[in-house]
This record gives C-alpha cells, structure tokens and sequence, in this order.
C-alpha cells in the first residue's frame, strides 16, 4: 500500500558547492539512516570510491567527501506517495524548493539519479538545464557498474573545473 511521506532529510551542500546531484525520493534505509543512497545495494556511493580512489565507508565519510568535492545531494520531491522505495508508484508528487540552495550555493552543474528524478525535475523546473543520470539503485538492472561509472565520471570532470 502506499503511504504519502514528506521528505525528511534536509539538502546536504554548503557555500561552496557547485555541483548539486537531485534524486527523486530517499529509499526506507535512507530515511532510516537519515543520509541519502544508503541502501546497501545501491551503487551510489561505491561509483565515488571508484572514481575518485576514496573509502566512504559511513555518513560522516561520505559528507567529507562530498564537502571537498563541492557536491551538494538533495532530492526533487517535497512531499509523495509512494509504495515502499519504488519510484513507479510515485504519486501526488511536490517539489522542493531548491531556490533553498541556489540561493546560497553557486550551483553550475544539476544532474539526476534516474529517469523518474529527471522526469520531476522537467516537470518541475523545465527552464533548467539538467544532465540526467542512470539510476544507481539495484532495482536498474539495465546498466551494470562499467556502464554506471562511464556516466557518472561526468560528475568528476566537472568536480576537477
């Protein structure tokens, strides 16, 4: 059955960010741990030890490591319905403001985690530009790991600008 939750983290960036990563909803496990991508199959966070040669084996890590790559991490949508984590039962969907940011982050490059992320943020912000993502989550079988960091090394290049 689906449950209509509002979002309950806050948006993880500070002054210096520059690059800001939109998912579409935090998963059960993320809301439980109160961080985002920290389902334990999910690729998220194993893509950024690769690309950037790190270990973010827990919150604190995977913060610091966002920090000095001027990355900040939020998701698309305020408020919804939803069935456990599965974004193809999101409904009644509201966006977040993410002039909550903007408004103190010099953000020069959005990208999304996933179709469903994209599709929001067009409904939501459609005069922004966007680079969309694959989803890291392990319910996206279409794309194995090679296939994720060839995408999500753009991330990097634009972190090293």
């Amino acid at each position: 059955m689906s449950e209509f939750i509002t979002h309950p983290l806050k948006p993880f960036f500070d002054k210096n960010s520059k690059i800001l990563i939109l998912g579409s909803f935090p998963s059960i496990q993320s809301r439980k741990d109160g961080f985002y991508y920290q389902h334990p199959r999910n690729r998220f966070w194993p893509i950024f030890e690769i690309l950037f040669s790190v270990k973010l084996s827990n919150i604190k890590e995977q913060k610091k490591f966002l920090k000095n790559q001027k990355i900040a991490l939020w998701d698309i949508l305020q408020s919804c319905k939803i069935k456990n984590s599965d974004d193809k039962t999101i409904s009644y969907a509201k966006a977040n403001d993410l002039n909550i940011i903007f408004n103190h982050a010099k953000i020069e490059h959005i990208f999304t985690t996933g179709q469903s992320a994209y599709r929001f943020f067009k409904k939501f912000y459609p005069d922004l530009d966007v680079i969309a993502l694959p989803s890291t989550s392990p319910a996206n079988l279409n794309f194995s790991l090679d296939r994720l960091l060839c995408e999500y090394s753009k991330i990097k290049n634009f972190s090293q600008n």
